[in-house]
């Protein structure tokens, strides 16, 4: 039979058949209610997952990545394959999604013969292009504009952490870059407080902030952007940080380098958080950069944490999107 919690969820929202056969492009492409459900679902998944061993047999996933990865990749593979289904990787680094043919070809062609694709690429178009076409789930693993399974993850963390992150205080310094926008969007999604410290021409999007702040003006919590590092982590229960240059902007890392210093997150700035407060960082990290050795190997840190999770949520969101949590045997 299905999980306890699984079962709970499925009984109050439906939200297994409501989740069934979606796409992943943003995390605004999700509810509240749909986001808790993913994580509840993550929770139960890494607690039991004798319980998920055979949810996704015969299911096959396809992965198209623009970008080189670690994480994304290994926890995905790890995710469908410990589920009972297969991935397929392709590797597309030297040669973008669209250029040999075009991706509404790609898509119906896809769509015949494999379950879920999931795309890590430059532009978020391409993404939201694929899901377009295809009438199977497409999961964005990263767009220069998102990335919501790493959001996901996070906030698993948080809660593992927390117990509850509504009402959590949660800073994010740093370049407004696309992990910060998904932090942002779920953390309004969940309740929590979000607090972005940016130098100002590194601010993010204003369109993105302006739909944090629209579902945060529903679940109650508060969306702020401002530029002072230290006010920004000031009392906070998580302080985040990432590269300041981005896969894409290699080329701007010698000007930005001074720019972003101010915001290195460092045991000074660590001090000004919660005694409680822990460090995240969604890796690779440039140490010595974005942020010093002492805290990234600190008592605070909880980085791999965050990358264990990785593959806890993104088994939760697999099952959703192809109607397998249900199927838990």
């Amino acid at each position: 039979m299905a999980s306890k919690a699984y079962a709970v969820l499925e009984q109050e929202a439906g939200l297994s058949d409501a989740l069934a056969g979606r796409d992943l492009c943003s995390i605004a492409d999700l509810s509240s209610a749909e986001v808790a459900a993913i994580l509840e679902l993550g929770h139960d998944v890494k607690a039991n997952p004798q319980n998920y061993r055979h949810a996704l047999d015969a299911k096959q996933m396809v992965m198209f990545f623009e970008k080189s990865s670690l994480r994304t990749r290994v926890t995905f593979e790890t995710a469908i394959n410990t589920l009972g289904g297969s991935a397929i990787f392709v590797d597309q680094t030297q040669s973008p999604l669209g250029e040999r043919e075009s991706l509404a070809d790609m898509a119906r062609n896809l769509e015949r013969w494999v379950s879920v694709m999931v795309l890590r690429t430059y532009a978020h178009e391409t993404i939201t292009e694929m899901a377009q076409y295809a009438s199977i789930p497409v999961i964005n693993a990263l767009s220069d504009v998102e990335h919501p399974c790493q959001a996901l993850a996070d906030f698993l963390t948080l809660e593992q952490r927390f117990g509850t992150v509504k009402g959590l205080k949660f800073t994010y310094v740093g370049d407004g870059n696309n992990v910060c926008h998904s932090l942002m969007l779920t953390a309004a999604q969940l309740g929590a407080h979000c607090t972005v410290g940016t130098p100002k021409n590194y601010a993010p999007k204003a369109d993105i902030v302006a739909q944090a702040r629209a579902i945060a003006n529903v679940t109650g919590s508060n969306i702020t952007v401002i530029s002072d590092p230290v006010a920004a982590v000031t009392g906070a229960d998580a302080i985040y940080t990432d590269v300041c240059t981005s896969m894409g902007f290699e080329h701007e890392a010698t000007k930005r380098a001074p720019i972003f210093k101010p915001y290195q997150v460092n045991e000074a700035l660590m001090a000004h958080a919660a005694p409680h407060a822990v460090f995240m960082h969604c890796l690779p990290a440039h140490r010595n950069a974005e942020v010093t050795d002492a805290v990234l190997d600190g008592p605070q840190s909880v980085v791999f944490d965050q990358a264990e999770n990785r593959m806890h949520a993104q088994k939760a969101l697999l099952l959703m999107l192809l109607g397998g949590a249900k199927l838990a045997k």
